[in-house]
Formats: structure tokens, sequence, C-alpha cells
């Protein structure tokens, strides 16, 4: 199974929003990102729906934050990309009449939970300018912009 990179992905591009003057267009997040234009903007409209980023029209028009990353948290970008799963650990269900089946998947079952909840509660306090602050610090204050 691929790991779901969406959330990586546009924690990235939103950070590199906050320091790009004017807006980003599809064509040069997707050029960024290594992916089509048409996967940026359904990605990025689910990210308008919630708030967070606007796109503008016309003659250099593109994405532009909504919402200051002090505002936004990973969790918040987490629920927006429609909550993908967390874990790629899946539970059997080839003998749903054995025992050792049903307690196998009933004890990862309330593992993954805990870690979940965990998890969650920790998108829930991580702010993206910590993480632009983070990756600031770690490039002594310049965050390259190339990438628009």
């Amino acid at each position: 199974m691929r790991p779901d990179t969406r959330l990586s992905r546009m924690l990235h591009v939103l950070i590199h929003m906050q320091h790009h003057e004017g807006t980003a267009t599809s064509d040069a997040i997707a050029t960024m990102l290594g992916t089509n234009p048409v996967v940026v903007r359904r990605t990025m409209a689910g990210l308008r729906d919630q708030g967070y980023v606007r796109s503008e029209k016309g003659h250099g028009g593109g994405w532009v934050l909504a919402r200051p990353l002090e505002e936004i948290t990973l969790l918040d970008i987490h629920k927006a990309l429609g909550a993908p799963q967390l874990f790629a650990i899946g539970l059997a269900g080839d003998n749903p009449n054995c025992t050792v089946e049903e307690a196998v998947n009933v004890s990862l079952a309330e593992a993954m939970d805990e870690a979940a909840t965990i998890l969650l509660a920790k998108f829930g306090k991580v702010t993206l300018a910590e993480l632009a602050a983070g990756a600031a610090k770690a490039s002594k204050g310049k965050l390259a912009m190339e990438h628009f």
C-alpha cells in the first residue's frame, strides 16, 4: 500500500505560500510537487472549502492563504483532506469464526484507536506557524522560495 503523502505535501505548500508574494498557480505547485495541476486544484479546493486558502481568478491568479499560519493546525489540514487513514495496518477478515483472529483484531483495533487518539491530539496542538518557524530555524532564516 502506497503511503498517503497529501498531508505532508500540503503542509509544505502552505508554508511556502506564507513566504511567497502574490499567488501560487496550480501549475507552479504541481511542478514543485511533481504532480498534475488537476490534482493540485482538486486538493486545494478542499482546503478552500474549509477556508484555509482562496483562489484568485484572472491574469496573475492562483492560490493564496486565507488565514494566517498561526490559526491553522495539522489537524485542520488533515480534516480538510478528508481525514485520510492514519495507519497502513489492516485487520484480517479471512476467518470471521476464528477466535484467534477475533482476539488479534480486537487487540490491534484497540491499540490503533489509542495511537490515533494521541496522534490527532498532537496534530491539534501544532500550528503551521510552528512548522514554519522550525523550517526557518533549520535554514537559518532563509526559506527557499524558488518553488513558485
